[in-house]
């Protein structure tokens, strides 16, 4: 009887050991099913990615010619490195390229150094009661995000132009004699800018931390309240310290982009009068490109760009994996 059963036990443990690499092969096949599945899912993304991201690195070719429109690239006389001699050579181009580069890292300080506004601007609206009201101020402040750089120049022009409505107003009132020229002058540009640049994007820049803030696990909470932490410590020692991980990813991303202000909002603002120190690169690089009609002399100037772009985004990583172990490329 004991034989008997100890053959019926070899026999079942035999047959178990045999099933087995059956079943990791079926679950090994399956992931490689959902594999390509999620694979063919990303294809038309990449194939987006590489379409506008990549493609157009052909046009770096440029740089290495003297091209005049409307000739073709075939008709234009090769140069090779004469446009980035002419960048370092000529004390003219030099100074330009100086004042360039200080508006630049001026402007994208500034918004490194106000990057935990959104943080904050968060944690407040998360500790709003009223769920009707949160929404409110946060479709409010969410909604400039998706206002274009013209229409916020023409809010702008009708609120701060000579003969807009604050000038109005503290003219009627007696408070000024002679309409204040908050848009037709160099002084304080880099604030103003800074100023419509977070009127613009405070609300959506804080969705991200919303998410994370709701992300936070409850008993975290609820163990600092058995702790006996009033409202204000629990953000202090829970709250912040839960979406920290998230900040300094996406102020590793901006500092990553220091050169990247984009053109929009300096080119829609631009004047007479404030245009030496509202010139960031990219404006400048199409300054150069079409009103200068250099669209070699840009191309050199935005290559240089998006190289030290590359090696600032690289430098950043390296720091993220010495510093916090983690790295987001």
């Amino acid at each position: 009887m004991t034989a008997a059963t100890d053959s019926e036990v070899s026999a079942a443990r035999s047959k178990g050991e045999s099933r087995a690499p059956k079943r990791k092969r079926k679950v090994v096949d399956e992931r490689k099913r959902q594999g390509k599945k999620m694979f063919l899912l990303l294809v038309p993304f990449i194939a987006l990615i590489g379409l506008f991201s990549y493609f157009p690195l052909y046009g770096w070719i440029y740089a290495f010619f003297d091209y005049q429109p409307p000739l073709s690239l075939a008709d234009s006389d090769f140069v090779g490195l004469q446009w980035f001699k002419m960048l370092v050579s000529n004390p003219e181009q030099m100074r330009q390229i100086g004042q360039v580069l200080l508006n630049t890292f001026a402007m994208s300080g500034l918004g490194i150094a106000t990057s935990f506004l959104p943080v904050i601007f968060a944690i407040c609206l998360n500790e709003i009661a009223n769920h009707h009201f949160r929404s409110i101020v946060q479709t409010l402040t969410t909604l400039p995000n998706f206002i274009s750089w013209v229409l916020v120049y023409a809010l702008a022009f009708a609120m701060f132009s000579t003969t807009g409505m604050v000038n109005t107003v503290l003219q009627n009132l007696h408070i000024i004699t002679q309409p204040i020229s908050f848009l037709d002058s160099d002084s304080h540009t880099w604030l103003a800018m800074l100023l419509w640049s977070l009127w613009k994007t405070l609300g959506w820049s804080a969705i991200m931390y919303l998410a994370g803030i709701a992300g936070v696990d409850p008993e975290l909470y609820e163990a600092a309240q058995v702790d006996g932490a009033n409202r204000f410590q629990q953000i202090i020692h829970v709250t912040i310290p839960q979406i920290l991980p998230t900040y300094f990813v996406m102020l590793m991303l901006q500092i990553s982009n220091f050169l990247n202000n984009g053109m929009d909002q300096y080119y829609v603002f631009a004047n007479a009068f404030n245009s030496t120190h509202i010139q960031v690169l990219d404006l400048y690089v199409y300054t150069v490109g079409m009103t200068n009609n250099s669209l070699s002399l840009a191309t050199a100037i935005s290559m240089l760009k998006s190289l030290v772009s590359v090696v600032l985004l690289f430098g950043v990583n390296h720091l993220s994996k010495r510093v916090r172990g983690v790295s987001i490329i």
